[in-house]
């Protein structure tokens, strides 16, 4: 594409090469020429094998596992685009990783996700665009415009074509709850909540269910599923709370440990998760299906390179 004497450019580094082909589909344009390898003692050596001189310039890296070499392949490959006298560099990162690193919850902790904004600012990047970051405020850790894209529509699409009135989403805890209220909205369905306390030190914790879910279906709403026990331990007490069947929906699926097996064994029918990490051969069990967002994100690119709003994506 062209505009304006400005030509778009989309580059990627190797964190997820399949989505960034998926966007450049999307768009009906070819992904750039670039190479991110390691010299011999592990450094990150980069080179962009064309001109990107005035051009829009976007480089698709989420900084998933693993999520330093990520970052730092994310950060040179700006630096290489600013060298190169790149018009503007929009970062997209469909999956930002320190974001569970958001404040300090206990004196000298670090707040990750702020450095990790700082240095992507500091590389030379002009704007962001990443997708259901952990915390909102993230967004104010940056000095340059962020472009904030939802997942929930994606997920909720899916399970429009089975879902039924006697079906309750469920918000793990009490910080998803907007989250899972906005997938209930779309879907015109009430939602529920898992409350979790801690009776005293060194005691089990203990679950409640608030709302109506006995002889429901239910579908479990989270943003990110790591090592997946949140997620099987609510999907259990919802059974043990009368619930029929149990699905699970998240937008980022690092299911890094014992995840695999956990959801292999747990109560859970289907977990839908999005493309935004790619998901190793061996992790594509019959329980997890993929929906890509390729196409918003191809949307939220058109948009920007053509100057137009982002925020209608979410009417």
């Amino acid at each position: 594409m062209n505009i304006g004497g400005k030509e778009i450019k989309i580059f990627s580094g190797n964190s997820n090469k399949e989505l960034a082909r998926k966007i450049c589909k999307e768009l009906g344009t070819n992904l750039g020429q670039s190479e991110a390898t390691n010299f011999s003692d592990g450094e990150i050596s980069v080179f962009i094998d064309e001109t990107v001189r005035g051009a829009d310039v976007f480089l698709i890296q989420p900084t998933c596992p693993s999520v330093n070499d990520n970052l730092m392949e994310l950060l040179i490959l700006i630096d290489a685009l600013k060298r190169a006298s790149a018009g503007r560099i929009n970062a997209v990162i469909p999956y930002y990783g320190y974001a569970r690193q958001d404040r300090k919850t206990k004196a000298r902790d670090p707040i990750t996700a702020k450095l990790v904004a700082n240095l992507i600012t500091k590389a030379g990047a002009d704007r962001v665009i990443s997708m259901d970051l952990h915390a909102g405020q993230i967004q104010g850790y940056f000095d340059i415009p962020v472009d904030h894209l939802l997942g929930v529509p994606i997920l909720a699409e899916y399970f429009k074509n089975f879902i039924d009135r006697e079906t309750v989403v469920v918000s793990p805890d009490l910080g998803g709850v907007t989250r899972a209220r906005n997938f209930a909205s779309i879907l015109d369905l009430p939602i529920a909540i898992i409350e979790k306390r801690r009776p005293k030190a060194n005691v089990s914790e203990v679950m409640n269910v608030i709302g109506d879910i006995e002889g429901k279906n239910v579908i479990i709403v989270d943003d990110i599923a790591d090592t997946a026990g949140t997620l099987t331990k609510a999907a259990k007490v919802l059974k043990d709370f009368g619930a029929k069947k149990v699905y699970a929906a998240c937008t980022h699926p690092l299911l890094s440990g014992p995840a695999i097996e956990r959801i292999q064994n747990s109560e859970i029918e289907k977990f839908i998760v999005t493309d935004t990490i790619p998901l190793a051969e061996k992790k594509l069990i019959d329980k997890i299906e993929i929906v890509s967002v390729a196409s918003l994100f191809a949307e939220a690119i058109k948009r920007i390179y053509q100057n137009e709003s982002v925020s209608k994506l979410f009417d």
